[in-house]
């Protein structure tokens, strides 16, 4: 009986199990020697397809980009600019979160990743097509990226402990509820991400409205 082959080794398969790997146990747990090991294969077979350890990083986190929704920056989509950049920040943060610690090399910018950079072409083109002067059109880009990866970095609610000695209200006369934070992490996150964006874009809007009216 023959034996069963191996999976042939891809880029994609390759980033697949980087992911994976990034998402169990963080960006320090991905190395040449570490994956060789997970995909069954010698070490120098992934430099067939990978310079080093960074260029594999770099794919991990253009694949998450990829799943990002641009639908919205379609010129015949629609969406007014403002809409479209709401619904586009709730798609990025969505992909964001359900790959959190990869938010660190996302943050850095699209560099010359595929899908970062197409990412980054279709927000800025809605921008200039919706009056947006150009180098403004660039600046909301840029903190729109600021609001939505600095979102997804951590959460708010996680940062507090759920013992409610640790505030004490001889200390911390104000944080007397501070311990239940916790559990209610999900919904209040979401809420100041919703809350966030709509004063973002209610700014953008006055902005904007003294651009074209101007």
């Amino acid at each position: 009986m023959a034996r069963p082959r191996k999976p042939l080794l891809s880029r994609q398969l390759i980033v697949e199990t980087a992911s994976a790997l990034v998402d169990a146990e963080g960006l320090d747990a991905v190395s040449t020697r570490r994956l060789a090991a997970e995909l069954g294969v010698s070490g120098p077979s992934l430099y067939n397809h990978f310079r080093n350890k960074d260029e594999i990083l770099d794919a991990v986190a253009d694949a998450i980009s990829a799943q990002v929704d641009l639908s919205m920056f379609d010129e015949g989509d629609g969406r007014d600019w403002r809409t479209a950049l709401h619904d586009w920040a709730v798609s990025y943060r969505a992909a964001l979160l359900a790959h959190p610690h990869t938010v660190p090399v996302l943050a850095r910018g699209p560099g010359r990743r595929p899908a970062g950079l197409r990412l980054a072409d279709a927000v800025f083109g809605a921008m200039v097509r919706a009056g947006w002067p150009p180098a403004q059109a660039t600046r909301v880009g840029a903190l729109m990226r600021y609001f939505i990866t600095g979102s997804a970095l951590g959460s708010f609610t996680a940062g507090f402990v759920g013992d409610a000695a640790a505030y004490d209200p001889a200390d911390y006369p104000h944080l007397g509820q501070a311990h239940l934070l916790a559990d209610r992490g999900e919904g209040i996150d979401e809420e100041a991400f919703e809350t966030g964006l709509r004063a973002l874009l209610d700014g953008l809007e006055l902005q904007h409205r003294a651009l074209t009216l101007g």
